[in-house]
């Protein structure tokens, strides 16, 4: 194809008219994309920088993220210790109720739910986990909360478990013994001939009642579950019924010349007789309330246990601070890297703005001198 050969006018005009036009794309360009550097090419140094400060913002901004959700586990395990901690309570509260009652019927009762109460602590331990890490499950549960894109700066929050309240790196609470059922037994003879009662026989036939006597039923703690006044007419059978429906704990048979008594808690059989052994059924455990020196040991545990359990919650309070401190503080240094790279690369739109009208108005005026200059040319046309 032939060169096409224009005038020097036209030219310039021309080449004044393509500048104005990349001018106003890249004018354009900032205004569409809100940034004066848009690559590598617009400024080298900006750029690469600005992509530096971004990415380390993008970086703890993940960071950011992973401090939120262990904000919320910490959360979890004070609810948890909270929750544990009412029922904590609650155990006192059994506690000093057994310590203000003699009968073991109700202080065997009072046990059964204080353990009762040490199975709900561990149940609750167990289920204060915040997506599979439970800081009150001990072993494997360990939080590590880092702060920093290069993991220099972090905290490590060490899980206590609280899933056995037995356990001596925990609580320190035990179950309390439930007690057995103990035995004994009352041999009942027909004076010297030794020969077995029968139901019907009389007590009095025995050498070691009399009549006028009055025998007690009473329980480890002195309480007395009941009396019987023998009578010349008492029989055997009275005094099984007398032992069998004087509590619900206590049941009596009589056989072969014997009344055998059982009980969930030591019991004694007495009477006002000079002559008269008291009887006591023999149990291998008592109830672990069962005297009042164990409810005040027990008592002294729990508070010990409150103790703990305030001084963890203080604990994890204290990394909770640490954890929220540093989030707010990472969220104002994301802000500062991204205003920071902004600086380096946001156009002013204002200014690129007001660039925008001057190009168009010098877009214009370089058309019509163009146009001008071709006319210019063509009037030569008027020479023929």
């Amino acid at each position: 194809m032939p060169d096409i050969t224009i005038s020097s006018a036209v030219r310039s005009n021309l080449n004044a008219l393509q500048s104005t036009s990349q001018l106003m794309s890249s004018v354009q360009e900032k205004l569409a994309t809100g940034k004066k550097v848009n690559s590598a090419l617009d400024n080298p140094n900006s750029f690469f920088t600005a992509k530096g400060l971004e990415n380390r913002a993008n970086d703890l901004s993940t960071l950011l993220d992973d401090m939120g959700q262990s904000v919320q586990t910490l959360k979890a395990a004070d609810k948890g210790i909270s929750a544990i901690s009412d029922l904590v309570d609650a155990a006192k509260a059994k506690a000093n109720q057994a310590l203000q009652t003699s009968s073991q019927s109700e202080r065997q009762q009072f046990a059964s739910e204080y353990n009762e109460l040490l199975t709900q602590i561990e149940d609750l331990a167990k289920d204060s986990g915040y997506k599979g890490k439970n800081l009150l499950g001990g072993t494997g549960n360990d939080l590590s909360v880092i702060f920093n894109e290069d993991g220099t700066s972090s905290l490590s929050i060490s899980a206590v478990d609280f899933t056995d309240t037995s356990s001596s790196t925990g609580l320190s609470l035990s179950d309390l013994a439930s007690g057995d059922s103990g035995t004994a037994s009352i041999a009942l003879t027909n004076g010297t001939a030794t020969t077995a009662l029968t139901a019907g026989d009389t007590l009095v036939s025995d050498d070691d009642f009399t009549a006028g006597d009055t025998l007690t039923l009473t329980d480890s703690t002195g309480t007395e579950l009941g009396s019987l006044e023998i009578t010349a007419s008492t029989t055997v059978q009275d005094l099984t019924d007398f032992l069998d429906d004087s509590s619900a704990d206590v049941s009596a048979t009589f056989s072969a010349g014997s009344v055998a008594i059982t009980a969930d808690y030591e019991v004694t059989v007495d009477s006002d007789a000079s002559g008269f052994t008291a009887i006591s059924s023999t149990h291998s455990t008592t109830n672990g309330f069962s005297s009042d020196s164990k409810i005040e040991s027990t008592l002294d545990s729990l508070t010990s246990a409150q103790n703990t359990l305030r001084a963890q919650a203080s604990t994890f309070g204290t990394n909770l601070s640490i954890v929220e401190n540093r989030q707010d503080f990472t969220n104002a240094l994301i802000n500062t890297l991204e205003e920071g790279a902004g600086k380096l690369t946001l156009a002013d739109t204002n200014e690129e703005g007001a660039n925008l009208l001057a190009l168009q108005t010098q877009q214009s005026l370089a058309s019509t001198s163009l146009s001008l200059a071709a006319q210019a040319d063509q009037n030569v046309l008027r020479l023929f």
